[in-house]
């Protein structure tokens, strides 16, 4: 049995999937807004369903704000079926996408289907390329080679990799890896940058650019 969230503002169909979902003996929660106080609620639930035309607040902002605060499953429901829809909602970080009016049959299957997956080891990942990020244990991965960084150079390049064809100022990244209260120097950012990319070239790959008189950019490999 899994806990599975449901959030539509379609009273009719958040009562089909209860009734549908309840039958496969999983405990369902049913809400027709999206709310602050769900993001505290997050880890009780094994797979969140989640419509995208949402009142106040969409379905695609929420997957966004919500994916790095859980690894359940989010699968989108909704009537937007052009293909750049289906794009961007992968891109926010949804697992599946059902376009309504869908089958229950087809529902209870894909729903089956990423449960079962996640009866696996849960391990939370961030993945550009060939570069994988391991957020628990704070590791960086190129293929299966393990890249020994220091914890500043693993954040400096968590943050680039996140937002990836994004530039960044020296500025920037101090801000956000060492924020206003610390004792550091941001020319030290000039350091850690040459550290990763010599440690990214041993695995080779050269994700990070330079965009001179700006920043840097991280580039899917």
């Amino acid at each position: 049995m899994a806990h599975i969230l449901a959030i539509d503002d379609d009273e009719a169909m958040l009562a089909l999937i209860k009734n549908t979902l309840k039958k496969d003996g999983h405990d369902v929660t049913c809400i027709p807004k999206i709310t602050e106080r769900l993001k505290e609620q997050l880890s009780s639930y094994d797979l969140i369903l989640l419509d995208v035309m949402m009142p106040d607040v969409d379905g695609y902002t929420f997957c966004r704000e919500i994916r790095d605060l859980t690894d359940c499953p989010i699968l989108f429901l909704t009537a937007r079926s052009l293909e750049e829809d289906v794009h961007f909602g992968f891109s926010v970080g949804a697992d599946d996408y059902m376009k309504k009016p869908f089958s229950i049959l087809e529902l209870r299957a894909r729903i089956g289907a990423h449960l079962r997956r996640e009866q696996r080891e849960k391990i939370r990942c961030f993945s550009v390329g060939s570069v994988r990020f391991y957020l628990t244990k704070k590791e960086v991965r190129v293929t299966e080679q393990k890249l020994s960084f220091t914890k500043s150079e693993y954040e400096i390049s968590l943050l680039l990799a996140k937002n990836h064809g994004q530039i960044y100022s020296k500025e920037q990244i101090y801000e956000n890896v060492f924020g206003y209260d610390k004792e550091s120097d941001i020319s030290a950012i000039t350091e850690h940058i040459k550290n990763i990319r010599k440690k990214l070239a041993a695995a080779g790959i050269s994700p990070i650019e330079t965009i001179w008189g700006i920043g840097y950019r991280w580039n899917k490999t």
